[in-house]
This record gives structure tokens, sequence and C-alpha cells, in this order.
């Protein structure tokens, strides 16, 4: 079977935890967008692992994980990845990890743009800074440079020389910085071109072949759907599409290839950066959730921004992906609360939103209007089955399966690989 795992909010969702143990039935996984902007947690017994750009299945052994040409690949950042997994005893051989050649690659002007273009904004983005939309921009602009191309010399000189003539008068006449001087970069990219060697190959044949020879591939997705560049709160967002119908275009395999996609969420919503956010906690909420459920970002270390769940926001990812189950992780950071409450509408202007709306300052100014019902007030850790869950965690995961028309599936109740039920 193969089987799409993504967020339904807005990133962050516990879909590291999610795709470890999803990926353990697989035999291949497949990252589809995003970059090194993205941060997947899972820990194994007592030791944790953040991944950035590998898939986390990359941990067992014999799984062979895939990045994908919709993803744009920092060569710098994931030769690093490599290398701090192999001194953890995590090898990675080129039978395990296949690279598209057609991946677009992050480069050092890429990253000094996304900085300068943040400054110059009065809205802020808050982009993570590691040039993802500036690569993203090049590549739909036709003058980005792939994977494939780090293993010729002869390409790689005309594109960035190209692209330097350009980059350089953007970074002297519109930022007043120094350029960058072709041969440092060029020297730089060949030798990571080298030591990626092994791993590039054309991935769209690799996935179609496996998928035929009955193989079972799992695609994780990065960032939520919240985060997408259509259906995102735009502009807000990231800079790829990390929907479901992004698998197609991010790995070159078929729709009807794809036999279910699982939609990941927390127990309660949280985002990182700039933009709407109607069901934001209070400040001593806030913190207090934040602590209990760690929420500092995988990648960055910014706090996460905490509120209470949004079913307005969840049903319509549902929609958009074709959601056929879900995981509600983090259900044990609600555990100490004696009330809960659940987001089913917005209220505008003496207008009631029923539906997620496109209008900037409608979600901008919108009013959640909530359902309140009793906590549970006991711990879930420990529990592996539905039934032996508090009466009123039992409600809570219930009323979320009514608003949102789609079953949970999985319930996440702490951080470790074997905390959670499978129903």
């Amino acid at each position: 079977m193969n089987i799409v795992v993504m967020g339904a909010q807005w990133g962050d969702e516990g879909k590291g935890k999610l795709i470890d143990i999803v990926s353990e039935h697989s035999d291949i996984t497949v990252r589809y967008q995003g970059g090194n902007n993205a941060g997947h947690t899972v820990v194994v017994g007592d030791k944790e692992y953040v991944f950035h750009l590998l898939p986390s299945a990359i941990l067992h052994k014999g799984k062979v994980c895939v990045i994908g040409n919709g993803v744009v690949v920092d060569p710098r950042a994931l030769i690093e990845e490599i290398t701090a997994l192999e001194k953890r005893g995590v090898k990675i051989a080129a039978d395990r990890l296949k690279i598209s050649d057609r991946s677009h690659v992050v480069m050092p002007y890429h990253r000094v743009l996304d900085g300068l273009r943040e400054m110059k904004r009065k809205n802020k983005i808050g982009t993570t800074g590691r040039g993802i939309g500036p690569c993203y921009a090049d590549k739909v602009t036709r003058c980005g440079i792939r994977m494939v191309d780090l293993l010729n010399p002869r390409v790689l000189k005309a594109k960035l020389e190209d692209n330097l003539r350009e980059k350089n008068e953007v970074f002297r006449k519109v930022f007043n910085q120094k350029g960058y001087s072709f041969q440092g970069i060029y020297r730089e990219y060949l030798a990571y071109g080298k030591k990626l060697a092994p791993y590039v190959c054309d991935t769209v044949l690799y996935l179609n072949d496996a998928i035929d020879r009955k193989k079972s591939v799992l695609f994780e997705g990065a960032q939520g759907t919240f985060l997408d560049i259509d259906f995102g709160t735009y502009p807000f967002v990231t800079s790829s599409s990390s929907i479901v119908g992004g698998v197609c275009v991010g790995t070159g395999v078929a729709p009807m290839k794809i036999d279910k996609a699982i939609a990941c969420v927390k127990a309660y919503t949280t985002r990182v950066g700039e933009g709407p956010f109607p069901t934001e906690f209070s400040t001593r909420l806030m913190e207090e959730i934040r602590k209990k459920g760690n929420e500092f970002g995988a990648t960055t270390g910014r706090p996460r921004r905490c509120g209470w769940f949004d079913s307005v926001l969840v049903r319509y990812a549902v929609i958009i992906n074709g959601i056929s189950d879900l995981a509600i992780m983090k259900l044990d950071v609600l555990d100490d609360l004696p009330k809960i409450k659940i987001c089913t509408a917005y209220r505008y202007k003496g207008k009631i939103y029923k539906s997620f709306p496109t209008d900037f300052e409608a979600l901008r100014g919108a009013q959640p209007v909530y359902e309140e019902m009793d906590g549970w007030m006991r711990s879930t850790n420990g529990i592996r089955e539905f039934r032996k869950l508090p009466r009123n965690a039992q409600k809570y995961i219930k009323r979320l399966e009514g608003l949102l028309k789609v079953g949970v599936k999985y319930i996440s109740v702490g951080t470790k690989r074997d905390e959670i039920i499978v129903r």
C-alpha cells in the first residue's frame, strides 16, 4: 500500500513520530517537498534524532529513503546530516538513500537573499532564513541549479556565471551588499556534487519501478496544509505544495498510485512565525502548554504559538487532502486542563463562518466560536488502548471525529516511539 502522511495544521504536528512508526511497514519512504526549513523529531529509547532533509525512516534497517524532485536541497546541510547520523552508528549507503537528479539546489546567495528580503519587509513572513523561498523562486523563473548540474562542471559553470551576473547586481544595487565571487562557490559545489554523486539518480524511474514490483511506498510531507503555497494562510506560507497533491509533482508518481492519505494533527494547535491564528491562547496558558509540549521549533528553536484545536481549519485540510485517517498527536499535553475548548466556527463583523475564509482581513479579525468540554485531569501516559483512555478523553476524540467527518486511527500519548494508541 502507498500512503501519504502529511500535516493538517501549520506544521509541527508530530509527523516525524508517525512517519517513523508507519515507515516500519513500508519499503520506501519519500520526501516530496520543502527543504531543511522543516524538522522532524523522533525519540527512540533515550535517544533523540532531529531530521531536516533525510526521511526519518533511515533509522529502520533495510529501508530505502528518497529525496524527491520537489525538495530543494542544501547540499552542505544534507552532508552534515548524513555525517552526524553515521557518527551515531546509522550507516547510509548508496542503496539506502536516493536523491532526485531534478532536485533544485540551495545556493549561498539564496540564504542571504532570504534574510535581506525579510529585513526589507514591513509585514514579516517569519522565514527560517534557510534560503528555501529564493531557491523555489529561481526554480520558477527557470534559472535554478539542480542536483544533476553539480555532476557536470561545464553546466554548473555556465549556470552559476549567469546567476551571479544577475544576483550580484541585486546585492549591490538593491541591498547595498557585496556580491559573490564565482570561483569559491564553483569549487565548493563541485565538491558537494562529488560527495553526493553515489546517491543521485532518476528517482521517478526508481519509484515507479518499485511500485510496479509491489513495493510499498510512504510519502512524507514537510510543513502543513496551511503553509501550502496555494491553500495556506498566504502570504505567511512556505514556498512549496505541502498538501497531498504535492506528492505527484514532487515525486513523479501518478495520483492513482496513492492508496491512502493520513493527516497528522495536534490535540491543540500551534504555528511558528507570523500570520493569523484565531484560536491562540492567552499568555499564561500559552506558556503552560508550550512548556509541557516542548513547543520549540526543531529547525530554528523558535517558540511556537499555541492555541485551542481549530476544527474549521482541520476540516478544510481534510477536504483538500482527501484524508482517510487522522492521527491525533500530543493528547497527553492536555491531561491537566479542567476545561478544553474546540473552535467550531469563526465570527467576523457579525457573520458566522463555518468554512475557512480566504479573505485575509476576515481571517486576521476572526473571533473563534468555541464549544467547551470537560477535561479528564488524569495522565494518559502508558495507555495503549482507546477504551482505557479516561472517559472525557474518549469523548474529546469522538467529538473531533464528528466535527472533522473522518476517523482517528492513531493517538499519541507521549514523545517516545511506542507511546501511541493504534485503533
